[in-house]
């Protein structure tokens, strides 16, 4: 019996697969850094190497992307791979793993599905699962079950708008929430400010060690995505909010910011009990979301090639 699916996720910083168990635990897995050129390559190696560890085959293969993505196409345009525009990336899996149903959504579609199936969400029906990272994606779930949109990008709350004179955002949009709340993001505008560091991770020691400049670009990011989450929960009713990524891992710094924020936006009535936790998964959302796919096509319905 095929009981184990090949996840995939891609993203701006890292490219990761796993064979995955029905209950959402990972086997086997394996990661590489993303190629600035010929991003295809590497992964397709990845995959391979790593579905080669499954002995009776697989039930299926689920791709998590950056986006945006053309589901109907089975394409991906991320925003932070540029040599990927309009890449066959459902076609080029199908054509790998020729046998097999082959599942793709978007990175944030997949967390939010991760977290709700194996994860921080899993008692909530209405939330919105959002990964701050090297960008700011996110996935909607509502009425217990994934929502994706006309196109797949349903819930990518990074790039609603918080600052209506804000700085340009990597999508060529200008003041999204990812413009000021993404690691790089953060860093650009501390940087302009005299901080001297280079790095996310430096920029959160910096703030721990109580650096003023530091500080506030934490204060930014957590208001920028305390009054995304606000602007979602407004729009479709959620309940409640689930943060991941890189970035939220310094929940210590951004989250109370986020809280304070939220108090200042969210004072309409059904939004004053809207909670916000952190994600459990890690950085293992995304391919636990990308199982999901292929095992609860029902609860997590995603494009089929």
């Amino acid at each position: 019996m095929n009981d184990l699916a090949l996840a995939v996720d891609v993203g701006g910083t890292k490219m990761a697969c796993s064979l995955v168990r029905p209950d959402g635990t990972l086997l086997h897995s394996g990661s590489i850094s993303t190629p600035a050129s010929d991003v295809w390559s590497p992964l397709a190696a990845l995959a391979q190497r790593v579905a080669s560890a499954a002995p009776a085959g697989l039930a299926g293969v689920g791709i998590g992307s950056a986006g945006p993505l053309d589901l109907t196409a089975g394409t991906v345009s991320p925003v932070n791979i540029p040599s990927w525009r309009g890449f066959p990336l459902a076609s080029q899996f199908a054509s790998l793993f020729p046998d097999v149903p082959v599942y793709l959504a978007g990175d944030g579609v997949c967390a939010a599905a991760g977290e709700h199936w194996r994860g921080a969400a899993q008692k909530i029906d209405d939330v919105i699962v959002l990964v701050v990272s090297t960008g700011v994606g996110g996935g909607l779930i509502q009425g217990g079950r994934l929502v994706t949109g006309r196109t797949g990008n349903a819930g990518h709350i990074g790039h609603t708008v918080v600052d209506l004179d804000g700085a340009p955002c990597p999508c060529g949009g200008r003041g999204c929430v990812e413009a000021i709340a993404s690691g790089p993001s953060m860093v650009t505008w501390a940087s302009a400010q005299g901080w001297p560091g280079s790095s996310a991770v430096d920029l959160a020691r910096s703030a721990r060690a109580g650096n003023p400049i530091a500080v506030q670009a934490f204060e930014r990011a957590g208001h920028a995505v305390a009054a995304g989450i606000v602007s979602a929960a407004a729009l479709v009713d959620l309940s409640a909010a689930v943060v991941g990524g890189g970035v939220a891992r310094a929940a210590d710094l951004l989250l109370p910011p986020l809280h304070r924020a939220l108090r200042s936006h969210g004072v309409l009535d059904f939004l004053r009990d809207l909670t916000v936790c952190t994600a459990v998964l890690g950085g293992d959302a995304g391919l636990v979301g990308a199982a999901a796919l292929v095992f609860e096509p029902a609860r997590y319905p995603a494009a089929a090639f």
